[in-house]
């Protein structure tokens, strides 16, 4: 029932198909709580379809190099279709799914849910949106490691964060921010040196609390 009730507030399609298929997806679905660390996804086979209902999960990919690069993070009420290589079929790339602190997610049956799509063309359309909408995330994500300087990809991320939390205090640590902007963690506490030194941020062990918001948005644009 528990499912039922999310899915209805969540899906624009639920309503359009029948209450057969409805129940598939529902008897096809599973409520895990995962620890901080866990990798729940490694591009190997189709996890399924990812609904976050508390925690944080982290996508990225890996090169043969070893460098990580971070495509975009994942929180409450956000949804994952990448991991679900069955649904969408063109998904050719593998990516990461890692937990960033302890996360409930409910997880539709990747198999499942592309079977009852298969019969609805509206589950397609909205599986598809999803991803288009995450890939619009992944090129930003690009075009600042490809075209901006280090110290307004870092103002952009501090301000994010901000905005996210709704707190000047970011509690990160270095490598933290450094894994989730591509970088290196020495590249970033040289930059975040450089803004503490210019009075816009305070440098802690736990983390960066923004002291100047007005200098900060102006690095950003």
């Amino acid at each position: 029932m528990k499912f039922e009730t999310v899915y209805k507030e969540i899906f624009p399609f639920w309503g359009k198909i029948s209450d057969a298929d409805r129940d598939y997806i529902c008897q096809n679905s599973y409520a895990f709580t995962y620890p901080p660390g866990k990798n729940i996804h490694d591009g190997s086979e189709c996890s399924g379809v990812i609904l976050v209902r508390s925690g944080s999960l982290r996508l990225s990919m890996m090169s043969e190099e070893g460098k990580e690069i971070t495509l975009y993070r994942l929180h409450k009420g956000d949804m994952c279709m990448l991991s679900a290589s069955s649904v969408l079929n063109a998904i050719t790339f593998d990516v990461q799914v890692n937990v960033e602190e302890e996360s409930e997610c409910f997880v539709i049956s990747g198999p499942a849910f592309a079977s009852v799509s298969e019969r609805n063309p509206d589950i397609r359309i909205f599986a598809l949106e999803t991803a288009v909408s995450r890939f619009s995330d992944v090129m930003w994500v690009m075009q600042q490691i490809l075209f901006m300087s280090m110290d307004k990809r870092l103002a952009i991320f501090l301000s994010d964060e901000s905005a996210r939390t709704g707190s000047d205090t970011i509690m990160l640590t270095h490598g933290q921010i450094a894994r989730y902007m591509g970088s290196a963690r020495e590249v970033v506490s040289r930059m975040l040196k450089y803004f503490a030194g210019e009075g816009i941020v305070e440098v802690s062990r736990g983390g960066v609390t923004i002291l100047d918001k007005k200098r900060l948005r102006k690095l950003t644009l």
